[in-house]
């Protein structure tokens, strides 16, 4: 596959775009890439964003121009086509003033650098939150298509911390997947990062099945999520270290059972699953049996540590949530201390004393390359939650609680350093 043979597939052909997006992107273009590239992707307007829409014959991905969040994705299973990343209610609304690039966006995946909410400066780095790669305008880099695949360049020059971070998407034939690759190159110090793919749920209890694999630490958020007198409210207990998903201890003294979800709505809580970092790929899950499908995640621990669980169900009454979203949970794959943000994932913090990454160190003349694949696969509605993820080179096997398995073809070798 080319994705493996060549890191992805890509080119340098600089800032090229199509000769009829000049104006659209300020970049020139050579006239003979311009019109390879146009028959590649189109730049239009999806819920209310300018974004790249690149497709295959079982996925289509739009990307939005600022933030670069990855959202709507359709996934032909069959003659379904779901799309299961949430969107924000206030899309088509006008922005508030204070209202940072992110949320404006908000929707699907997107690539955070560094991770968290950002409150605190670090080193004198004052980091919108989620950092510049969730906020700023990408530019096109490149994109090309063979009989396998398409891929989609985007590239981002950072200012805060100066550096470079490249965005490859890639959409295979024949698979109901995407790969991401984000290269961090230039920069140097301590970061947290991670993906914060965000999944509408149906509006019905307990209709997803979430699930991740072998965890060596599990924890709610160490403060309250929300607060009243701020028009937020929370049920989870803060700081709870728990064993289970299914058995979670709220502010009340009763269990939350957080592995069936839409639950507890009127409430916003999150909690960090610590991945075992011996694991040679490591993954999150979320089954949906009555719809008969399933999502997932694969990774690199070594890279993306732990998996935080965002549970929004109508538990914010300040704008621009306003109490009407819901049935939402991030699903997101990280290196950092919860969420709170680089200069508390940089310092010596709770889980890094338990010997869990909270940060990488950056080298300025050693890239880093993070590797991140989401897939959905068909199941039967006896399909509960999965159990396990049996990774191939060619594929992975999804086992059921109750021992039912679904193959679907996934290249995993990518995830390789």
């Amino acid at each position: 596959m080319n994705i493996l043979k060549r890191g992805m597939g890509i080119t340098e052909f600089g800032d090229l775009i199509s000769v009829e997006k000049r104006v659209l992107d300020r970049v020139s273009c050579k006239a003979y890439h311009s019109v390879t590239a146009m028959k590649h992707y189109k730049l239009e307007s999806v819920f209310g964003q300018s974004s790249y829409v690149i497709s295959s014959d079982r996925v289509s991905a739009a990307v939005t121009r600022t933030g670069g969040h990855l959202a709507p994705v359709t996934f032909k299973l069959g003659r379904r086509s779901i799309r299961p990343f949430a969107i924000a209610p206030w899309w088509n609304e006008k922005p508030l003033s204070t209202m940072p690039a992110l949320l404006r966006v908000l929707r699907g995946d997107f690539f955070c650098l560094p991770f968290g909410g950002n409150a605190a400066v670090h080193a004198g780095e004052a980091h919108p939150p989620h950092g510049e790669t969730s906020n700023s305008r990408w530019r096109f880099g490149d994109c090309t298509s063979t009989n396998d695949e398409i891929t989609l360049q985007l590239t981002l020059d950072t200012a805060i911390r100066p550096g470079h971070v490249r965005k490859r998407i890639t959409l295979v034939r024949g698979q109901t997947a995407v790969y991401q690759e984000h290269v961090i190159s230039g920069m140097s110090g301590p970061m947290s990062l991670g993906h914060h793919a965000t999944l509408k749920f149906p509006d019905q209890v307990g209709a997803g099945r979430i699930s991740t694999s072998a965890s060596v630490h599990r924890q709610v958020f160490p403060e309250p999520m929300e607060l009243p007198e701020q028009r937020g409210y929370s049920c989870l207990k803060p700081g709870a270290v728990f064993s289970d998903l299914s058995s979670v201890p709220t502010i009340t003294g009763e269990a939350a059972d957080v592995s069936r979800y839409p639950a507890r709505r009127g409430f916003e809580d999150l909690v960090l699953l610590a991945a075992d970092p011996q694991l040679a790929v490591a993954w999150s899950a979320v089954a949906f049996p009555a719809q008969g499908y399933v999502w997932f995640s694969l990774r690199d621990p070594q890279v993306l540590a732990s998996t935080v669980l965002w549970i929004s169900n109508a538990g914010r009454h300040y704008p621009p949530w306003n109490g009407r979203h819901f049935n939402v949970m991030g699903i997101e794959d990280i290196t950092g201390f919860f969420h709170y943000g680089l200069a508390e994932s940089a310092a010596p913090n709770d889980l890094s004393e338990r010997g869990i990454k909270t940060h990488l160190l950056l080298k300025p003349r050693q890239p880093l390359s993070v590797r991140y694949i989401m897939g959905l696969a068909a199941i039967p509605k006896d399909f509960e939650r999965v159990r396990a993820i049996l990774i191939d080179d060619g594929s992975v096997t999804l086992v059921s609680d109750n021992d039912i398995t679904v193959n679907t073809p996934i290249h995993t070798g990518f995830l390789r350093r």
